[in-house]
């Protein structure tokens, strides 16, 4: 009887595994056009930018110190991974309900019966003892457990895609971080050189003041511009600082110090990063991949929504034995016991509560569909911001270049024609100001090639490796 019991309860588990209520996964439509529209790059199918490693895209070798660094020390990195432990906990715990669940219990008892209450007459002293396997299990039949088990699931992979894009991101800002200090730094010794360039004029000046061939307006005008270098110096070192400050909370510790001296026009990329199709690019990179696990997981939560209209079947069972003496408990003196109860609940009356909880996962499922279609239109847009940019400032560094060299020339020119007396000293200081503007400018545009080439390197599903 037994035996028929154990074969029964196994035929029904495995019918029940096959069973699921979840609706068929359908991936929807990506909401953008199937090609870089505008943007003026070949197409490459074969290579792929998220194939290259950070440390093969970043080829400086101090850039690449500082990002591993922060890969190693970073808190929020190391709290996403932590969060695929917990993820993956979750998923642990809910697989085990597709199992049954088996427990050993064991339990001993003595009463003492008083005479004046005893039927017999006499007081009575009873022992009893019993050692039982107990088993329970709740019969899959309508998909309710493996629906909330593939919702888990795919709420672990979600979070391990969250992981892959923490550390795309952690990539980026490090070495976005590293280029603005470098900028900076660059910035400060500018106007450091600046600021001798203006206090040699000042010097000029002030000698042809006391000779009384310049007047006190070219002198005054002279220590105007040497006070405005001063400023930018102290403007500049404020801003070296705090990107310090910056770069030592992304690496999670303190930089050493060799790793920050560099020239910012030292800085190499790859030259050229590989583009594929869009259907190909935004599906590789991780946080679309993390939004369309979350889609499939409240997909599967359907499926568990709509078990629950349907009865449910739990089989409860132990088999043991029972002496009225603890030393013949497992001896041939002992009784065996089982039981075995099927039990069937079946939903009648709930206020509307499950009918509610199914439009909810429905509702859910369209959210999550929505939010997945703009996580697609996003990662469209930083490609082709990228793309964009990546077309343009090449040529604009190379005007905002010619330019520089102009304002160098023409501030010694004017400087020339003032130490002549041909003309003032308004046209030099103009100059001076010109030529820092331009210099400026210039660092400018070579810091947002540079970043915006990193962003390019994200949007393309760089740095997974």
């Amino acid at each position: 009887m037994l035996n028929k019991i154990i074969i029964t309860a196994a035929a029904v588990t495995v019918m029940a595994g096959c069973a699921t209520m979840a609706p068929d996964y359908q991936r929807p439509d990506m909401p953008v056009k199937d090609s870089w529209s505008g943007a003026k790059t070949e197409i490459s199918a074969d290579k792929k930018a998220s194939d290259i490693a950070w440390k093969d895209y970043f080829r400086s070798e101090n850039m690449q110190k500082v990002i591993q660094t922060a890969l190693d020390n970073n808190r929020d990195l190391r709290t996403a991974a932590l969060n695929i432990e917990k993820a993956r906990a979750a998923y642990r715990i809910q697989k085990a309900d597709l199992i049954p669940s088996v427990n050993l219990t064991a339990e001993g008892a003595r009463t003492a019966v008083p005479e004046n209450a005893s039927s017999s007459g006499s007081s009575v002293t009873s022992s009893s003892f019993s050692a039982n396997v107990n088993t329970s299990y709740e019969i899959d039949f309508f998909g309710k457990v493996r629906s909330l088990n593939e919702a888990a699931l795919r709420q672990y992979m979600a979070t391990e895609e969250a992981r892959t894009a923490a550390q795309m991101s952690l990539i980026a800002e490090t070495a976005n971080a590293y280029i603005t200090y470098l900028s900076d730094a660059k910035l400060l010794q500018i106007s450091k050189d600046t600021l001798k360039t203006r206090q040699d004029s000042y010097s000029l000046v002030k000698k042809g003041f006391d000779a009384g061939v310049r007047t006190e307006l070219d002198l005054v005008q002279a220590v105007s511009a040497v006070e405005a270098a001063k400023a930018s110096i102290q403007q500049y070192t404020r801003a070296v600082e705090l990107d310090k400050n910056a770069l030592t909370l992304l690496a999670g510790a303190e930089i050493d110090e060799s790793l920050l001296k560099g020239d910012l026009d030292n800085v190499e990329f790859v030259k050229e990063l590989p583009v594929g199709l869009p259907s190909d690019v935004l599906l590789n990179r991780p946080d679309v991949r993390q939004s369309e696990q979350n889609l499939m997981a409240y997909n599967a939560n359907i499926g568990a929504a709509r078990a629950a209209f349907f009865p449910s079947v739990s089989l409860t069972g132990y088999f043991g034995v029972a002496s009225s003496e603890l030393g013949n408990l497992f001896s041939s003196g002992s009784a065996f016991a089982w039981s075995f109860s099927p039990q069937i609940n079946l939903p009648i009356f709930d206020a509307g509560r499950n009918k509610i909880t199914l439009e909810n996962a429905n509702n859910n499922q369209k959210i999550a569909a929505a939010a997945y279609e703009k996580t697609i239109q996003t990662a469209f847009k930083e490609v082709m911001d990228g793309l964009s940019s990546k077309a343009t400032y090449g040529k604009q560094f190379d005007a905002q270049k010619a330019q520089t060299a102009a304002a160098q020339r023409a501030y010694e020119l004017s400087l020339l024609r003032y130490e002549k007396g041909v003309d003032s000293y308004l046209g030099v200081l103009d100059a001076q100001r010109s030529l820092f503007s331009a210099q400026q400018a210039l660092i400018s545009v070579r810091t947002a090639d540079l970043s915006s080439r990193i962003a390019l390197y994200k949007a393309l599903g760089g740095g997974q490796k």
